[in-house]
This record gives C-alpha cells, structure tokens and sequence, in this order.
C-alpha cells in the first residue's frame, strides 16, 4: 500500500488513462482487467477513480481505490494532432508543393469521429437473391425413408461474433446454401415425424457480414421503410444520416430512444448510488437523469405505486400518507393468481409515465429517456399481496408504428430477474399482437439481457410449434413461414433468423429442410419444464383501439 502510495505521488493518474485494475471475477477470483479512468474525486483526503473495465459491461464501472491500481502498467491518453490538414476543416492550412513532395513531413488528413453508422440504401448495398419459392406443395425431393436420420454437412466451428448495437441481433448462418433453386423446405426431426416446410417469400436477400476475417452470410427479409422527418435521424439500423456523416437529431420513435451523441462523460458514469422501491434496495447499472441535487444523496427513495422520487425517509412516509395509489394507474387488463398487467396511457397519466422512464433508465443503457410520453402505452406487470400491487418489470409500445413494433422498451427490475418474468412481458407483448391481428417484432437495439430473452422465447416458441406437428394421411407435415407467422404473431424476419440462430436449415436435394435433433429436442423439453409462468389468453381482457383515427390520442 505504501509503495502504491509512493508511485501515486510521482505518477498522476488523470481521466483517460487506462491501467489494469483488481476485481473479483464470478468464481470470486482476482483478475486484472484493463480499465479506464473516467473521473478522478477526492473524499476525505482520499482519491477514489471510477473505472470503465475495456469490453466489459458499463454496469460494472466502479469507484476503486488506488490500492486496486498497477500502476506499473500504466497508459496515459493519447494526445490529439493540434492542426488538422487540407480537408477544408477549420484552422487547416492550404498546401504547398514542398510539403506535398516531403512524404516523411505529410500529415495524415484528420478524419473526425463517425458518431453513427451511415445508412447505405438496401438495394445498393445487397444482393438480391431469388429462391423461385413456390406457394404450392411440390414433390421436387424424394424424402428420406422413415426412421432414418439425414446426415448432417460437416461445419466448422466459429466463435460467435460480437453484435453491434446497429446489427440485427440474427447471428449468421455460414451453411445456408446460396442455390436459386430451392423451392420447399422439409423439417426431419431426428427419430420423429418429419415436416414440409414451405417459404412463400418470393425473393430472400442475403447479406455477407465481415467478423473477424471471415464472410458469413445471413438471410434478411424486405422491411419497409419508414416515414421519418427530413431533420430526423437516428443510430440504430434504421438510422439516416447526413452526406457528410454527421448524425443529425436523434430519432424519436421510442419512450427511451438510442442517442449515442449524448455518450459523454457525464452519461457514463452512474450517478445514483441506491434506490429503495418498497422493501427492496437497488443498486443502478446506468446514468439516468435525476434531478441533479438528488444525486449527492446515499439514497434515493421512491414510492412503488405512483414512483414518485423524494430525497428522504421522512419524506416518503410523509408521502405515504397522502398517496392513494395501491395499484399502478390505468386500466387491468389481466389477472391470474397474483400476476396483474395495467394498461397506462402516456398522455392520460404523464407523471406516472416520465417517472416510470426514469428508473427504467436506471438499468437500460442503450436508450436515451424523452419526456414526450403522450405516443406511447405502458403496461406494467405486478404481483399482489396484501399491501397492494407491487411493480416487477413493464414494456412500452407506440399507439401507432409503422414498422410493426409491439415493443419500445422492456424491463425487468433486478429483484424479479432470472424468475422467468421477462419471457412472461414478452409472451404477453405477443398476446396483445395477436389480439390486435397484427404481427409484431421488438424495437432495435436490444439490450444484452433483451437479446437473450427474445432469442430463447422466440426458441421455445416456434419449436413448440414444429415439435405438435403430425403426419398428415401418412405424409410428412408441412408448414410455411407464414402460417408460424400467424400462429405466434412473432414477425417473419424473426422467425427466420430463429432457425437460423438454432442451426435447424440444411439444404437437401434442391429444397430447405429442417433438421430437429435429439439434443435439440431435449434441451427443448427440459426447458418447457422449467417455465412455469405462462400467459393464460381467457384471463386477458384486453380492447384493441384505432389510435389513427384519433386526433390528439
């Protein structure tokens, strides 16, 4: 400690430096991972540094102290070039024929720093690829006998590549065959009755992906564009940027929208150290914009039915005895032992909404809070006990969306994670879509947790489907994207990027088939049994309204 204290005193940490730092893994094992210096305080003669661990998660940054630093190790922060060249940006200088024949003295152009990933029109930047799928059943391929299992190619194994938050969160098929002349698809589970399946699509496009030096190719179905303002942009997959690549104003189209132009400083670091909702303690992951004097506070506190946030104990009690609410406002739509859904409406309860927003953003990171919650329904799932209807976790949804969003934002509260609630949001969001006739799909991105819950939900889904199928007049079942389209009300682009992600599509005698392995199937089955929370459809009561003939909502 004292040789780390002599190191301090001739060696200044300051903000952007990056050094190893202690922490516990898991398995509470000491590891060293590289981190950067995001803030500098001192407290109590004491320097603290809240650290930003490289390629991990923004919701382990800490404040350490200087006993958990090597310095030995230490990076200081690269020092920007000070005059920019001849690219016509301020405070360059024009060229002269000496400078320019002087290659060792040529200083690179300075290039700025892209906030976004420009959007490139999809009918330039892909290929088209025509399937020739054919609506009606054909025989193209004879089928295996009975009782025999197709052999699958042999693949080589690929590390997943890491998602960027602008990439669809399908991971890429490398086996999907590239033959035109594809018009069916048969599903083959192994050791069980086997499956036609049928893509009424009549054209696919298929994009190459570049993860670590290698190609891999992957399906993405047509999706429609989307209305936008002409000063409007964005910096998820649907974003537009300006032609010299500077982002313009983010795009609104969520009650937490992605904005990666506020990513400073001040946003990265959490500023709330605990928030007491009910009888639990919380400790956020993220930045999210309390008022600025309640950050100070060691905790803040909340009401857990109206969420309104007050800077003491005292307070709150105070509170308490005025606040009416036992029940989250706006309608209950469904009720099953002690699981309830409320229906809330952005613009009629405003406050409980912008609340509702703020601790969500506590624990969602790739989302930046708006207080316009008038386009947007909240429905918010609790448990009921004695004292009332407790939150546990909500979604949000616009009233109208033009690209078949069922799901702005989703949310689970810490206490209630890894309790099977999330897939319970997600299977209710699809119950509504189904109610409503339409079929829906998750705003992008997601974040990691979301991606994984809706990979394993829409698994289990369409997997349930494919396994209750039977023979039909002794022939193998058939089934079209289509038709598990309608079923689930999950859109088609998930539904193939499902199978894709399950490794289920092989090419077999000029069709698409579909393989269900033994280990597929079990793991299936094992996890149908763990999943006890299921959404009862005849205890929902839930009346779709038209919001577009609505004037103000």
């Amino acid at each position: 400690m004292t040789k780390m204290a002599d190191n301090a005193s001739s060696v200044d940490v300051v903000e952007g430096c990056r050094l190893p730092v202690l922490r516990k893994n898991q398995e509470h094992e000491d590891e060293w991972p590289l981190a950067e210096i995001l803030s500098v305080k001192e407290v109590s003669s004491r320097k603290l540094y809240y650290v930003h661990y490289i390629d991990f998660n923004k919701r382990l940054d800490e404040w350490v102290t200087l006993d958990r630093l090597d310095l030995k190790k230490l990076q200081f922060p690269k020092k920007e070039a000070k005059t920019p060249t001849k690219n016509g940006l301020p405070g360059s200088r024009p060229s002269s024929p000496e400078r320019e024949v002087k290659s060792s003295e040529a200083i690179q152009p300075f290039k700025g720093i892209v906030h976004s990933v420009k959007e490139v029109p999809r009918d330039t930047l892909r290929k088209s690829l025509d399937l020739n799928v054919q609506t009606t059943t054909t025989t193209t391929a004879t089928a295996p006998s009975r009782g025999k299992t197709l052999p699958a190619p042999k693949r080589k194994a690929e590390p997943p590549a890491p998602l960027a938050p602008q990439v669809s969160p399908a991971p890429p098929v490398p086996s999907l065959p590239s033959s035109a002349e594809a018009s069916q698809a048969a599903v083959y589970p192994a050791a069980r009755e086997s499956t036609t399946f049928k893509s009424r699509e009549d054209h696919e496009q298929l994009t190459s992906l570049t993860t670590n030096g290698t190609a891999a190719r992957r399906l993405i179905p047509p999706q429609p564009g989307r209305k936008r303002k002409a000063n409007c942009g964005g910096t998820d997959e649907d974003s537009q940027d300006s032609s010299d690549g500077i982002p313009t104003a983010p795009r609104m189209t969520g009650s937490l929208v992605s904005d990666r132009s506020h990513d400073d400083i001040v946003t990265r670091m959490k500023n709330i150290e605990c928030i007491e909702l009910g009888r639990h303690r919380l400790k956020p992951w993220y930045f999210s914009p309390y008022p600025q004097e309640l950050t100070s506070l060691p905790i803040l506190y909340l009401c857990e039915f109206c969420l309104k946030y007050v800077k003491s104990l005292k307070c709150l009690q105070r509170h308490l005895t005025k606040c009416n609410l036992r029940h989250p406002p706006g309608n209950e739509i469904y009720r099953k032992g002690t699981i309830s859904f409320f229906e809330i409406d952005g613009r009629k309860n405003k406050t409980y909404s912008q609340n509702l927003c703020l601790i969500a953003k506590c624990f969602l990171d790739h989302k930046t809070l708006y207080y316009d919650t008038d386009p947007f329904l909240f429905y918010v799932m609790t448990e009921y006990d004695s004292k009332g209807f407790h939150i546990v976790g909500y979604f949000s949804k616009e009233k109208e969306s033009t690209e078949d969003y069922n799901v702005a934002c989703i949310l689970t509260l810490p206490p209630y994670q890894r309790r099977g609630y999330g897939k319970l949001l997600i299977e209710f969001s699809y119950e509504l879509s189904k109610v409503e006739g339409k079929t829906g799909t998750p705003e992008k991105p997601l974040s990691d947790l979301g991606l994984l819950s809706y990979r394993s939900y829409w698994s289990q889904t369409i997997l349930e489907i494919l396994m209750d199928l039977k023979p039909d007049n002794g022939e193998r079942p058939q089934i079209t994207i289509n038709e598990i389209s309608e079923i689930t009300s999950v859109k088609k682009e998930d539904v193939i990027s499902t199978l894709q992600y399950l490794n289920l599509i092989n090419y077999y005698k000029g069709q698409y088939i579909l393989t269900l392995s033994e280990e597929i199937v079990d793991g299936h089955e094992k996890a149908m049994q763990k999943r006890h929370l299921r959404i009862d459809p005849k205890c929902l009561h839930f009346t779709p309204k038209d919001w577009s003939k609505r004037g103000k909502w």
